[in-house]
């Protein structure tokens, strides 16, 4: 018989879990819906607009951010998603860079970077580095689904779906139907 060592996150089984539901399906389109006029209204329309997503939670928010904005001004969005592993310094390095290169979506431009969760910061300090390498874009504004605080960063949202205050022993888990808050006790 081989010895295992068990840490903390493989034996969870015997903790107790409680979820709140904080956002459901028609809560999370009236957010996208929200800020996507809030968008428009801060940049008076979308032309120099180009909404990215943080892979993974932050891609379908990018997208629906997206095809609402293209609604509300009947017009083109340009929409890519971004994968920040490679840019992350508390991950270790395991992940290879994409060939693809956007230079000609991000120089000059309006970036509006989506995520699912703004919590330490991290993610999103990571997404700037990301995005420095495929140019200088004019400016880079923040949308976030759920902002739940502690951050590590001085990061803040331009445009927040919800603000849900927590505490460090909760999770975000965010669905494309829904918003949840799970709490695991011992």
């Amino acid at each position: 018989m081989n010895a295992r060592t068990i840490g903390p996150r493989e034996d969870e089984a015997h903790l107790a879990s409680t979820k709140t539901l904080i956002l459901e399906q028609q809560d999370i389109r009236r957010a996208i819906k929200r800020m996507a006029h809030e968008v428009v209204e801060k940049n008076r329309g979308v032309e120099a607009l180009v909404v990215v997503g943080i892979e993974k939670g932050g891609t379908w928010i990018a997208r629906d951010l997206a095809l609402e904005l293209a609604r509300i001004e009947n017009s083109d969005t340009t929409f890519f998603p971004l994968d920040v592993g490679h840019f992350r310094d508390d991950v270790p390095r395991t992940r290879f860079e994409r060939d693809f290169r956007p230079w000609e979506m991000v120089e000059g431009k309006t970036i509006l970077l989506c995520d699912d969760v703004l919590y330490t910061g991290r993610t999103v300090r990571a997404a700037f580095d990301a995005l420095a390498q495929f140019g200088r874009p004019a400016s880079v504004q923040l949308a976030v689904l759920v902002d739940r605080g502690h951050r590590e960063f001085p990061i803040r949202a331009d445009y927040v779906g919800k603000n849900v205050p927590t505490s460090r022993d909760e999770f975000v888990k965010v669905f494309e139907d829904q918003v949840e808050i799970e709490r695991r006790e011992r």
